[in-house]
């Protein structure tokens, strides 16, 4: 069945979200949500795209972005290849690191504008990481109240919306719905889990397991259910299919 046709933003700009293919993470250390930053701030420059908010997760992104010189595709092609290429030397992985396409909606008035920025700077509040938004550290929110880089172009929001009523409008309690992935209920955290991994095949990163000889590998996942992950967060945080995990026993 071919593809859906991706719908044009008449504006130029769109919400985009990219995930961890078999919702693994895609973030494992600072270095790596500094680095895919740094990405965004390289390709910005060539593709003189302007970014109004971005919310970097452990498992996807959001970004809410402006094209001007270049298309959507290509520009996410250019971002998602980049850090892909980096993750994999620095992991030693091969293969695919993102979820299939990205999705995308378009932004076509003010009003769902501002909605979409609260949705993507209340990420991490919603999933529980933060009492505040103010305290994530990856995410375009604190470039709006003080800190500002020259990553985040924050004139239009402000000609939409004041500072003041626009810290107000962040806060709100809502129940926004925008493109997201399933939420997931998991029995341990994603640090408690990975202190298992680590712990049962000594490896420092979850993914390097994906690299041993098979046997020895589901010998390390029969042992790591035993601690109570889910088969859905070894999937994610080993980047192993769910399908192999949920044949192993």
């Amino acid at each position: 069945m071919p593809r859906k046709a991706r719908v044009k933003s008449e504006s130029g700009v769109y919400h985009i979200m990219l995930r961890g293919i078999n919702q693994q993470l895609i973030f494992e250390e600072k270095e790596d949500y500094l680095r895919f930053i740094e990405t965004l701030e390289k390709y910005k420059a060539i593709s003189e795209y302007k970014i109004f908010a971005y919310c970097l997760m452990p498992n996807h992104i959001h970004l809410l972005i402006k094209t001007e010189k270049e298309d959507l595709d290509l520009i996410i092609k250019r971002i998602a290849g980049s850090y892909v290429y980096w993750y994999n030397w620095t992991y030693h992985r091969i293969g695919h690191l993102f979820q299939d396409r990205y999705k995308s909606e378009p932004i076509e008035d003010d009003s769902y504008f501002l909605t979409v920025l609260r949705y993507i700077h209340q990420n991490p509040l919603k999933a529980g990481i933060v009492k505040e938004i103010e305290e994530y550290e990856f995410s375009s929110y604190n470039d709006y109240i003080g800190n500002r880089s020259e990553l985040i172009d924050i004139d239009f929001t402000y000609s939409v919306i004041k500072k003041d009523k626009f810290i107000d409008f962040n806060k709100e309690n809502n129940n926004d719905i925008c493109l997201d992935i399933h939420k997931q209920e998991f029995r341990l955290s994603d640090k408690e889990a990975k202190e298992i991994i680590k712990k049962i095949t000594g490896y420092e990163n979850a993914v390097e397991i994906q690299l041993i000889d098979q046997k020895q590998r589901n010998m390390y996942i029969k042992e790591i259910k035993k601690e109570g992950l889910s088969i859905r967060q070894i999937s994610r945080l080993t980047g192993i299919s769910k399908g192999i995990v949920e044949k192993i026993k």
